[in-house]
């Protein structure tokens, strides 16, 4: 009989395999993952990287969405004290405009408009976590002043936009100059500044008067369009921040049966390698006890 002079080489052999594969399953059992390394599943592996990848861009928007959805809510609120500001301004001017007060009243009128004028100045220079808000991309910059009767930008018209990982562009800001010295008759610090030159002296000129207050009416309502748009952008930030967690939410599942370890069927195959390990063991252990003599195992 031909005996294979290899075989107990390949006992032992068969011996290490047989620990490495209990060693392995054990980790599985214990670590619940069952993929530990890329050359175990290459291509489980692979698509592990990226659902990883899309989770991070995922989960990277959603806390972006947060911290801008703060500064548009801020944005949203300055323009809605504007809008009150405005509303009183008109009646103040509309009140001033019917002839029926005398010099004191209209220059009192006068005073309390170039304090909305400040009021609203005040608001549009609103600083939020050290930005202006209304600064387009200057927004270490304060961006309007007032001398002289007239108010000047100091910001930019950079408009910012946040990317959805699906390529959707989300609209962050608005430049001030747009919103409070739009050209034309749409000028919020144009139109109070003239109603306050109209009120200094005393004296209303009414048709010029009327003009300016509707002037302000006007850009009360250029306004109230500017902060449309910043509501837009909130509406949008927080469908796409919601379907990012969502989607987020499915990967992170797909992710988990990708890489979850199948408990029943690892148990399985551990307690087989371990019945084969100690078979092996029992193997090579009776050959120790004969001296490795081969023919002592066949039969006589």
């Amino acid at each position: 009989m031909r005996v294979d002079p290899n075989y107990v080489t390949n006992l032992v052999s068969s011996l290490d395999q047989s620990q490495a594969t209990e060693q392995q399953l054990t980790s599985e059992l214990s670590s619940g993952v069952s993929i530990t390394s890329l050359s175990q599943n290459p291509v489980a592996s692979g698509e592990n990287v990226l659902l990883l990848n899309q989770i991070q861009q995922d989960d990277s928007f959603t806390q972006s969405s947060s911290l801008v959805t703060s500064q548009l809510q801020v944005a949203d609120s300055t323009l809605g004290s504007v809008v009150t500001q405005l509303t009183q301004a008109i009646s103040l001017a509309t009140s001033a405009n019917n002839g029926t007060m005398n010099v004191s009243d209209v220059k009192s009128i006068g005073n309390q408009l170039s304090g909305i004028l400040d009021e609203v100045q005040s608001l549009a220079n609103t600083n939020y976590q050290g930005q202006y808000i209304f600064a387009g991309g200057q927004t270490s910059t304060t961006p309007f002043t007032t001398s002289s009767g007239a108010t000047t930008y100091d910001g930019d018209e950079d408009t910012n936009y946040l990317e959805t990982p699906n390529g959707q562009k989300i609209q962050l800001n608005v430049p001030g100059d747009q919103i409070f010295l739009s050209s034309g008759t749409n000028s919020v610090f144009g139109a109070l500044n003239s109603l306050i030159a109209d009120y200094s002296t005393g004296t209303v000129d009414a048709s010029q008067a009327i003009s300016d207050t509707e002037s302000l009416g006007t850009a009360l309502s250029f306004v109230s369009q500017q902060r449309v748009t910043i509501d837009n952008s909130i509406s949008q930030l927080g469908s796409a921040s919601d379907a990012m967690t969502n989607e987020q939410t499915q990967l992170i599942a797909a992710q988990t049966n990708l890489m979850q370890a199948d408990v029943a069927q690892v148990s399985t195959q551990l307690s087989l390698s371990e019945t084969q390990q100690t078979a092996l063991e029992d193997v090579i252990a009776q050959l120790n006890s004969t001296s490795n003599d081969l023919f002592s195992k066949l039969p006589q």
